[in-house]
Formats: structure tokens, sequence, C-alpha cells
């Protein structure tokens, strides 16, 4: 069934703004420089992650893809966004962090460009997942790498984990079940 979407139309100083009012709205770019539309995932569930290749987290990357393996076939993806918010833990370019992530981990699953997940740069689907006035869910902070939101299939925000959180966390496999 396609989702109907309300897209938010502001004018302000005769500029039209517009806001992403659901997940599926945004159109990103992926790690090849090429356009990502969202809107793919309609009726999937997606996690989102930010990622870095220097982390003490960055193991993480092994379960991510287990998990991606055991669950792409039932409707769930897992979507990184590799990001330098946190001392500098992912300086690669975007070429590096391809590289990276096919040869130390086997990454299938969609890896976007390097983004800024906190601050005054922050990417946009960003600030979408982390303020509850865009996303009409929770406001929270990305506290580390690895942090994870999670997105139900009509594209609203359903809940955030940790960085901390593993990717086989109880909650975070019945959320995918159910």
């Amino acid at each position: 069934m396609k989702r109907i979407s309300v897209l938010l139309a502001l004018i302000i100083s005769g500029t039209l703004l517009i806001a992403q009012s659901n997940f599926h709205d945004f159109k990103v770019e992926d790690i090849d420089g090429k356009e990502f539309d969202m809107s793919q995932f309609e009726g999937s569930k997606v996690m989102v992650v930010n990622t870095a290749s220097k982390c003490g987290l960055t193991p993480q990357y092994e379960e991510l893809q287990k998990l991606y393996k055991t669950y792409s076939n039932k409707g769930f993806v897992i979507i990184a966004f590799p990001a330098n918010n946190f001392l500098k833990q992912e300086p690669g370019s975007n070429a590096e962090i391809k590289t990276f992530c096919d040869q130390e981990y086997g990454v299938t699953f969609p890896v976007m460009s390097k983004i800024s997940v906190k601050g005054k740069d922050m990417h946009p689907i960003y600030a979408w997942l982390t303020s509850k006035e865009k996303n009409n869910k929770e406001s929270s902070d990305v506290s580390w790498n690895f942090q994870k939101y999670l997105i139900d299939e009509e594209g609203q925000l359903f809940r955030h984990f940790s960085p901390k959180t593993k990717p086989f966390d109880p909650e975070i496999i019945k959320w995918i079940e159910n």
C-alpha cells in the first residue's frame, strides 16, 4: 500500500522550504556519491547507525552485518552513516571508508557518504532523527558512534538505542520480528 506523505511547505523571506515529515521523504548521497532515496524502504523496517572505522565500537560492524544477513530477506535493512564527530574516529574519505567496510567486515548493507550527525553542520536526516519537533516521537542527542535509530515500515521513528547496545539486543530482535 502506497504511503501518503504530507510535506510541509513554509515561505520564509520569499524562500520555499520543504520539511521532511517522514523518513521516506529523504534523499541522501550514498558512499559512491549517488542519490539514495529512502522511499525505496516503504514497507521495510530500517536501522540507521552512525559509524566510524577507528572506534572501540567499530567491531559492531561485524554484528550489524550478521543482523542484516539474518533479516534482510524479511523486510529489514541497515543504513550506515559514517561520521567523524567523535574524537575524529572516522578520518577517511568515502573511498577509504568503502574499502574498509568491504575488506574488514564484508559489509553488504547500504553505506552512505560521510556526514555530520551533530552540531551546526548536522545533516538534515539526523536533524529529523534527533528532534521531536521534526519526527513527532522523541528528541535525542547522538552520544557516540554506533547509536541506533529504528524506523518502522511507514517511515516513522520507533525509538533509538545507545551506541553500546549490541545489534542483537533482545529488544531490537523483538522489534524486527514483530
